[in-house]
């Protein structure tokens, strides 16, 4: 009775133990299964953004608010800035492929670089959003942008209805912006056959506020001041009026400019800038990481985008989505640019 009692002793012990072992592999089981399912449900989508450079404020700007938005959306952002480098720019958008983002959306430094690494980025199912600036000559998923050829369109009919003078000249940013002969182009087709000329166009190389400020400087000291000067953005036409405080002080050739930065804000307020153009950039920034989040899910551009709006960008006919533009003089300053939120009142006028 004892060695029968010892034997059912030790069948009950192995009978638990082997129990105990089978539990534990399937809670181990269960619990790996949950965490699998959890880090499925949980994986967020990935975008790279990659600039150009973070120097000027509407760049910042437009970062901080696409930052916001993606975290809101709950998707994660890689940062690369080029520091106004083209080589760097291509590696970063390498580097942001090997940290296998879901989407890019790219500010690029020249319009034409970008061929090669987005090819590679598509290669590997990554859409490409171009932002902006129109990436030419490249395999992108779509574009998305303020309508830069209207406003040119608004440029020119605003100097038109204030009878600047039939002298005009232009100071643009870097030839190779595809925006600036989107500009240039909605000048000249509001222009033509007023009588108006353009006594000449200057590219500022690399977005180089020295180069313009170096050309304004030139038309002035040569005499040839025109009666009107259109430039590529705020920045450009700051330079052209340091050039003129410093060179020509009181005098007031008529300028404007585009992105309605604050330093232009407080120009047009001082009325040494005639007016600037509000860019929304904080909707299009919004925008843009609204659609970058939803090509990381799997969407399809065409499920997306709007309208069937296109342009060719060399490569292929684009799908685009345009935002419009405002002009900001002093007597709506307050409306469009206080109200809305893009500047304080203090910011403006202090």
């Amino acid at each position: 009775m004892v060695q029968k009692s010892k034997i059912l002793k030790s069948l009950g012990i192995v009978l638990f133990v082997l129990l105990s072992v089978s539990c534990k592999a399937k809670s181990s089981k269960s619990e790996s299964a949950g965490r699998n399912k959890s880090v499925f449900i949980e994986k967020k989508p990935v975008i790279g953004f990659s600039i150009d450079t973070l120097a000027l404020e509407r760049w910042q700007r437009d970062l901080d608010v696409f930052m916001n938005k993606t975290k809101e959306l709950d998707a994660e952002v890689i940062v690369q800035n080029a520091g106004n480098s083209v080589e760097e720019q291509k590696k970063q958008l390498l580097y942001l492929m090997d940290r296998k983002v879901d989407a890019v959306v790219i500010v690029a430094k020249k319009r034409d670089s970008l061929t090669e690494p987005i090819k590679t980025l598509r290669s590997k199912g990554i859409s490409v959003i171009s932002y902006d600036r129109l990436i030419t000559d490249a395999d992108i998923s779509m574009y998305i942008s303020v309508d830069t050829e209207r406003v040119g369109e608004l440029m020119a009919r605003r100097f038109i209805s204030t009878g600047v003078g039939k002298k005009w000249y232009l100071i643009l940013g870097p030839e190779d912006d595809f925006n600036m002969s989107l500009l240039k182009k909605g000048v000249l087709k509001v222009i033509s056959g007023r009588g108006i000329t353009i006594t000449g166009t200057f590219y500022t190389t690399g977005w180089n506020y020295d180069v313009s400020y170096n050309e304004a400087v030139n038309l002035i000291t040569s005499g040839n001041i025109p009666d009107a000067i259109v430039c590529g953005n705020d920045a450009v036409a700051g330079s052209v009026i340091k050039a003129f405080d410093d060179y020509y002080p009181g005098y007031h050739v008529a300028i404007c400019g585009q992105d309605a930065d604050i330093a232009a804000c407080q120009y047009v307020v001082r009325g040494k800038q005639d007016f600037t153009i509000y860019k929304p950039i904080s909707e299009l920034s919004e925008m843009a990481a609204e659609y970058a989040v939803m090509l990381a899910n799997g969407k399809k551009v065409s499920d997306i985008v709007p309208d069937n709006k296109k342009i060719n960008n060399g490569y292929a006919d684009i799908p685009v989505v345009w935002l419009d533009p405002k002009i900001v003089e002093k007597n709506n300053i307050d409306e469009v640019v206080i109200k809305s939120g893009f500047h304080t009142y203090g910011e403006v006028y202090r």
